[in-house]
């Protein structure tokens, strides 16, 4: 059992998925987070992406702009974490092959 599920996070993971669009996610997100906690999470998420890809540490830290520390974080969680990483950039891969097509 996840120790980390409560009503709270149910609750804003629900809203989360209401949303119907890029723009509604900007103001839902602008006004529930700080600018830094975004710019975070999109780098954790590229990182993880281009991970994924094979990339190394030293050119995803300079491609993103994070720490090597980072990565490395996003990396346990890439390969041995709830498998939330690889549904979410199996589900990016997806929707961009297509929007491709």
């Amino acid at each position: 059992m996840n120790k980390q599920k409560n009503a709270s996070k149910d609750r804003l993971f629900r809203t989360i998925l209401q949303l119907e669009n890029v723009e509604d996610c900007y103001a839902f997100f602008e006004d529930i987070c700080t600018i830094k906690e975004v710019e975070d999470m999109a780098q954790r998420l590229d990182a993880a992406v281009l991970l994924s890809q094979g990339k190394n540490y030293q050119t995803i830290a300079k491609e993103v702009g994070i720490s090597t520390a980072t990565i490395s974080r996003v990396s346990r969680c890439l390969n041995y974490g709830s498998g939330g990483y690889r549904k979410a950039i199996r589900k990016l891969s997806a929707e961009g092959t297509k929007n491709d097509g």
